[in-house]
């Protein structure tokens, strides 16, 4: 990529896929290349690819072709393609010509040159821990793809962190595919979060992604003491029958899927909690499903996502007898999401009318602690607060609910 300098991007997938191309980016822009103000014109255009689930890659494969269709054009002079999918399909490269690079997830920790690049603005960012995973769920592709999981060195992330916050950040979300085992000698998840704790600051601490299973005392502890935790637990269980949840190979969580929500409402006065859960896995009956709504029912998460099996080959899931069909899958994904949206609208009805704190992430939108980017609504400000800059933290009123979002106004 020597011939220009203007660089366009196209983001893909998960946060953790956005953190490598934001390092990945970042680091060309120190090196002096340019974010081209339109992004269709380039001199090189990085498409950042998923590779998870088949919807991700079709997603992929449409946006690689219309790259190459671009650069026919000369818009583009050079397409870069990137990130999960050529590191799961790493001869596909061929399909797609045109296609200057093909180059799969950073061997490394693509730590960027900071301030580097942010492209999330500059009120939050995606502090990424850990890499791979070393589970081994009957569904997921994702060892296959990022490798085992092993740990970033706590000096790395400490350095990334200072200089977020120093940049003006007031959100650090940390991420990683199991953020809970995170580790370095003796050292556990909680050591590295009390460190972050002593950074100066005015800041919340996220850290989304958590196995009901290995949430620990002392991380609750940590949360319960923090000057920077919010109280927010992103809990994915995937199911709550046990039956199910043998198959898909997480017998260690069953007991933990079941008691999450009770446990750590008790454990955390004011929690928020998320999850996720999968529909039309092999041996999800309508019994089961049907049982799985009840549990999801009497567990009240706060916010939920849902999403259809897809079968990946190379998984054990993929051979599994017993699978629904894809069309059943698609109708109760729907009916646990129509069961959540029933159940917020309650919630959301308790809310209206309090103060709460909120961030301010784009001009008037911001997000509560109950908020996690990306996933969950935001706040529409209204009013004088409308005008807060990005990056504040502001004191608001919620005046009324509209879908999963708020409008505020400022608090008197």
């Amino acid at each position: 990529m020597r011939e220009g300098k203007l660089l366009a991007l196209v983001s893909l997938g998960c946060a953790k896929n956005a953190v490598d191309l934001q390092a990945r980016a970042g680091n060309l822009i120190r090196q002096g290349w340019t974010l081209s103000p339109d992004p269709n014109r380039a001199d090189a255009v990085i498409v950042n690819t998923c590779a998870f689930i088949a919807a991700a890659r079709e997603e992929a494969e449409a946006e690689i072709r219309r790259a190459v269709a671009l650069k026919a054009k000369g818009n583009y002079k050079r397409v870069i393609v990137a990130g999960c999918y050529p590191q799961r399909f790493p001869g596909a490269a061929a399909a797609f010509p045109g296609v200057d690079e093909w180059l799969g997830v950073p061997n490394g920790w693509a730590e960027p040159k900071v301030p580097g690049l942010r492209l999330t603005g500059k009120a939050f960012a995606y502090l990424k821990i850990a890499e791979g995973c070393s589970h081994r769920c009957a569904y997921c592709a994702i060892p296959s793809i990022r490798g085992r999981f092993r740990s970033r060195p706590m000096r790395s992330i400490l350095r990334e962190a200072r200089a977020l916050v120093a940049s003006g950040c007031r959100e650090l979300d940390i991420v990683a595919q199991d953020p809970m085992l995170w580790r370095e000698g003796k050292l556990r998840l909680p050591d590295l979060l009390r460190r972050i704790d002593r950074m100066p600051g005015d800041f919340w601490v996220r850290v989304l992604y958590s196995y009901p299973n290995e949430i620990t005392e002392d991380f609750i502890a940590w949360m319960l003491t923090s000057p920077h935790a919010v109280r927010y637990i992103d809990v994915p269980i995937q199911h709550t029958v046990p039956e199910v949840l043998v198959r898909m190979n997480r017998r260690r969580a069953v007991d933990a899927s079941l008691e999450a929500a009770g446990v750590l409402r008790e454990a955390v006065p004011g929690v928020t909690l998320r999850t996720t859960v999968m529909t039309g896995f092999p041996g999800e009956t309508e019994k089961r499903f049907r049982q799985m709504l009840a549990d999801l029912r009497r567990m009240q998460f706060d916010h939920l996502g849902a999403f259809a099996y897809s079968p990946e080959t190379g998984t054990p899931g993929a051979s599994m007898r017993g699978r629904p069909s894809a069309a059943v899958a698609r109708e109760r994904e729907r009916l646990v999401m129509e069961q959540q949206a029933a159940m917020w609208k309650l919630k959301a009805k308790r809310l209206v009318g309090g103060v709460f704190r909120a961030l301010v992430v784009a001009s008037g939108v911001a997000r509560l602690e109950s908020q996690a980017p990306d996933v969950d609504g935001v706040v529409y400000l209204d009013g004088a607060v409308s005008a807060a800059p990005v990056g504040e933290f502001v004191q608001v009123r919620l005046i009324r609910s509209r879908g999963f979002d708020f409008v505020a106004v400022a608090a008197e």
